[in-house]
């Protein structure tokens, strides 16, 4: 079940009628959720980002000794798709 909770928050009027102009004034929350929800995606993925900084040492990866070669290899390995 989906619950939903009041806020009261303020914004400079000038906002308020951009958000308005893009949603339109009956469906400002729902935009604004939307939005907040994207934001926070956003800052998850950073966190995922920043998580994962300095897990590979620089000797570590696939094309460490020879980068053209391997992506030249990649581009002509029939078993990948796309």
């Amino acid at each position: 079940m989906l619950r939903h909770m009041r806020l009261h928050i303020l914004l400079d009027d000038d906002l308020v009628a951009e958000i308005d102009r893009r949603a339109g004034e009956r469906k400002r929350s729902d935009f604004i959720a939307r939005i907040v929800r994207d934001a926070i995606d956003d800052e998850n993925r950073w966190d995922e980002i920043e998580a994962g900084l300095g897990v590979l040492t620089d000797d570590e990866h696939e094309w460490d000794a020879d980068a053209a070669n391997w992506v030249r290899a990649q581009r002509h390995d029939t078993s990948r798709t796309g």
